[in-house]
């Protein structure tokens, strides 16, 4: 290979360096796992629980052998805020909640991403399919600066 030619590749990495400025941009990956059938205990996972506020992926599987699943991201005004259930639909109202996104009808197995802009507090995130948030399946995410 000619000296030239072995430059090009060296030149061609320093050169896409220089127009990144060094640095990625890449999103936090908070991986999410969805668990838990139908009359029994259920559960949703986060992982890492607690991420530096900018771009997030969600990454969210569904375990679950038979029951489909969704996967909603809420941020609370504060961390205490009352979660506004509502009892009869065995649900929580999410029109009182300001919702960044979800990934909806998980079937089994199945996975799904969300993209979100992460600003530094506190996150809910729930699965809001009859009787599952009530069931076990929320999970609370901080956002630090």
């Amino acid at each position: 290979m000619k000296p030239r030619a072995r430059l090009l590749p060296l030149l061609a990495g320093a050169a896409i360096l220089a127009c990144s400025g060094g640095t990625s941009f890449a999103a936090t990956v908070i991986n999410v796992t969805e668990d838990g059938e139908g009359g029994g205990a259920m559960s949703l996972k986060l992982d890492p629980p607690t991420v530096k506020a900018g771009p997030a992926t969600f990454a969210v599987h569904n375990d679950a052998m038979t029951e489909q699943h969704e996967m909603v991201v809420v941020r609370l005004k504060s961390p205490d805020l009352p979660i506004p259930v509502n009892a009869t639909k065995n649900r929580i109202d999410e029109s009182k909640l300001k919702s960044l996104g979800e990934v909806s009808d998980l079937k089994p197995g199945a996975s799904g991403k969300l993209n979100a802009r992460l600003t530094p507090g506190t996150y809910l995130l729930f699965c809001n399919m009859k009787g599952h948030y009530e069931a076990g399946m929320q999970a609370r995410l901080t956002v630090t600066p």
